[in-house]
């Protein structure tokens, strides 16, 4: 009778243990499809002649390369000729989580699509491993801008409405970029700030005129300009982080005021991307357990685990019908991890060697 007893709950045991694995393998592929840390490249348009020639296959493949352009643009610092040698559709296949075709038409004897193509970011981050390129995470930024050209030569200072980088610098902008910038309203009362400090204008910290704004990062882009010669002093504050830089460039008549702003904005664009950088040759092992029956914070801590972009692997090492143990391999210091779990429903517990989630 006893033996009986203990073949039952063994057999119970059993298959609480395989129900347990099959939820958290289900948790696991369901999160992974719907998640949004698989990076997403939209609105991608892809037109080709539609004649005898044409090929929906090689138009698919078309878009995979150029959202595989697009997404190492927004991860990488890296420069357009240097992209080229990573493009290889196959590798790019093995890359891709998803893609749909969101719109297509017919029009004067052309095929034009709009192309939605979703990365999946740890096999896009292994494969950019494989490649010794460290790749930044992709986070959008508000900021506010405020350009200022002064032309040293007739010692005139040129302000919003007056001033061609004010006008011109929303005109245009990138899929791939990052930065979204606020220019400042035209405002009597920040012209006067700005006047009363022109002559230290390189030292004005523009307090009276960001502190408006809700936004706390922003940046300084002052333009000295001397015939076609232009010296740009740019102070950058992001994140509480004050950068400072120079640029020198010249004004040639083949360029216009868009080209120059392109550039800037590249420039900005590659700061940001470093202040994001992430160096994967940092793995830090951390153990995290949970209670093996509380199935709501299993599946929120496996959402979380892959949605933390620090997060190169993390797998279940072991588990019991009490505590189901996780190994997670982290591209980070264990601080940042803990503060990745601020503000969250999930209470990260450290007090002992191997950290509980509550």
């Amino acid at each position: 009778m006893l033996n009986t007893i203990k073949k039952k709950n063994k057999f119970r045991f059993s298959i609480y243990i395989l129900f347990l694995f099959f939820l958290i393998f289900f948790n696991k592929f369901s999160t992974t499809s719907a998640n949004a840390n698989a990076y997403k490249i939209t609105d991608l348009e892809i037109s080709e002649p539609y004649n005898n020639n044409f090929n929906k296959e090689k138009v698919i493949d078309l878009a995979f390369k150029k959202a595989f352009e697009q997404i190492l643009l927004k991860t990488t610092v890296l420069k357009e000729h240097d992209l080229k040698k990573l493009i290889n559709i196959k590798a790019i296949y093995g890359l891709i989580e998803s893609f749909s075709i969101v719109d297509e038409k017919f029009v004067d004897n052309k095929y034009i699509s709009n192309f939605e193509v979703e990365f999946n970011k740890k096999l896009l981050f292994n494969y950019l491993e494989r490649k010794n390129i460290f790749p930044s995470i992709p986070v959008e930024k508000d900021l506010i801008l405020v350009p200022i050209l002064i032309n040293s030569e007739k010692n005139q200072l040129l302000l919003f409405s007056e001033n061609t980088f004010y006008v011109n610098w929303n005109k245009s902008n990138e899929n791939y970029f990052l930065l979204n910038y606020i220019l400042p309203n035209e405002d009597i009362e920040d012209i006067n700030f700005i006047k009363k400090n022109i002559y230290n204008i390189e030292d004005y910290n523009f307090k009276e005129i960001v502190s408006k704004y809700a936004i706390k990062d922003y940046i300084i882009l002052i333009l000295f300009q001397k015939k076609n010669n232009f010296n740009a002093l740019i102070k950058t504050n992001i994140n509480n982080k004050l950068i400072i830089s120079n640029k020198q460039f010249i004004w040639n008549e083949n360029q216009s005021v868009e080209n120059i702003i392109q550039d800037l904005k590249l420039e900005f664009e590659k700061q940001w991307k470093k202040l994001n950088t992430i160096n994967l040759s940092i793995k830090f092992p951390i153990t995290l357990s949970v209670n093996s029956k509380n199935f709501d914070l299993i599946q929120d801590l496996e959402k979380k685990l892959y949605d933390l972009d620090l997060v190169s692997n993390y797998y279940i090492d072991s588990f019991s019908n009490e505590k189901t143990f996780y190994k997670v391999i982290y591209n980070g210091t264990p601080d940042k991890f803990i503060n990745e779990f601020i503000n969250s429903n999930i209470n990260l517990n450290t007090n002992n060697p191997i950290w509980s989630l509550e």
